[in-house]
């Protein structure tokens, strides 16, 4: 039998089927690669974290000063771990050592939360915790703890794996930045978007964001030092992570620890920690940021919640650095992919049906 005629506009050409194969093989083993590698993604972020703050300090030693790669690369990755890493890690440990008995037994955190149910109960009528709402607390915040706790240990764990990617990620820089250039499909402009806007987003996430923590969280714990917190270097540690929280802030902090304090110790002791907190800390946070991070990318309050909230649930505590980063790259490049596809070029007529 003959073909009938126009049967032939339903036929697949043979490219676009090989391209069909080709790309759900390639999907299929990217997936199990990840799947099976997902534990590693944390050392992954975090070497090319490293290696955007450390690019240029690289071709400075190796261009200007004729320095070896390797010995430019091991001297930044030294310098980098004592500058960065060991505070991090430090912090890390104190916070999992003085939480990790709390998340072991709750009724740790409910015992204190009864004190201050009571103090609220009897002093303003305010019958805010009761039972039922502190159980409703320690349902959604302990397995949000735990999770926070094993990803920390999780990346700490991965610090020898992210050096070593860092490392050859530096010492083959250029081979990089030229893969990099000539294999992402999308125009030259977007190429060199993607590649200074992801630059400028490293640099306000890994730097702007964790000095700013820094200094609010040393103004917090030499208050709670000074108003006799006992536990005051956690403290301290928990308002620097809190402080990345757009809006509520350190607040979250500052205000429990104020009331507790006013239960457990003191009128002065609870009003003098309040009073640091709106006075000393909010202030400090405020000129930090100011100071800080005007000069660096500006990234959305929305973004920046969104992204603790994700980057702590999959990395740990250094998720306040790593989840911003991650959803800001996803709007550049959803931003690029409309430019790139999503725009009508108006020199082109429609095309008929």
């Amino acid at each position: 039998m003959g073909v009938k005629p126009g049967s032939h506009r339903f036929a697949i050409h043979p490219n676009i089927i090989r391209q069909v194969f080709f790309l759900a093989s390639l999907i299929f083993l990217g997936l199990v690669i990840v799947s099976e590698l997902y534990y590693l993604v944390g050392a992954l972020f975090g070497a090319i974290t490293l290696y955007v703050i450390l690019m240029y300090r690289m071709k400075f030693l190796v261009i200007i000063f004729r320095w070896h790669p390797t010995l430019a690369a091991l001297s930044l990755m030294l310098l980098s771990f004592i500058v960065m890493i060991i505070p991090l890690a430090y912090m890390g440990m104190i916070a999992v050592d003085k939480i990790a008995p709390i998340v072991a037994n709750p009724e740790i955190i409910n015992e204190a939360f009864m004190k201050i149910h009571t103090y609220l109960l009897e002093s303003f009528n305010i019958n805010l915790l009761n039972q039922d709402n502190i159980q409703k607390i320690s349902d959604k915040v302990l397995p949000f703890t735990q999770k926070t706790l094993g990803g920390t240990l999780n990346f700490l764990g991965n610090i020898v794996l992210m050096y070593l990617i860092l490392f050859f990620l530096l010492v083959n820089n250029r081979q990089v930045e030229k893969w990099l250039r000539q294999n992402l499909p999308f125009k030259t402009k977007n190429v060199k978007k993607i590649i200074t806007d992801f630059r400028a987003l490293v640099y306000s996430n890994a730097l702007g964001i964790p000095l700013v923590a820094l200094v609010q969280g040393l103004a917090g714990l030499i208050g709670y030092w000074i108003f006799g917190v006992d536990e005051f270097i956690l403290m301290g540690i928990l308002t620097a992570i809190c402080s990345v929280i757009p809006i509520i802030g350190s607040l979250a902090i500052y205000l429990p620890l104020a009331i507790y304090q006013f239960v457990t110790v003191g009128t002065l002791q609870g009003a003098g920690v309040l009073l640091w907190g709106f006075l000393v800390i909010g202030s400090v946070d405020n000129i930090a940021r100011f100071m800080i991070q005007r000069k660096l990318a500006d990234v959305h309050p929305l973004i920046t919640l969104l992204g603790v909230m994700a980057g702590i649930s999959l990395f740990g505590f250094i998720g306040v650095i790593f989840g911003p980063l991650l959803i800001s790259v996803f709007f550049i490049l959803v931003s690029i992919y409309i430019d790139e596809f999503g725009k009508v070029d108006a020199n082109k007529p429609d095309s008929v049906a």
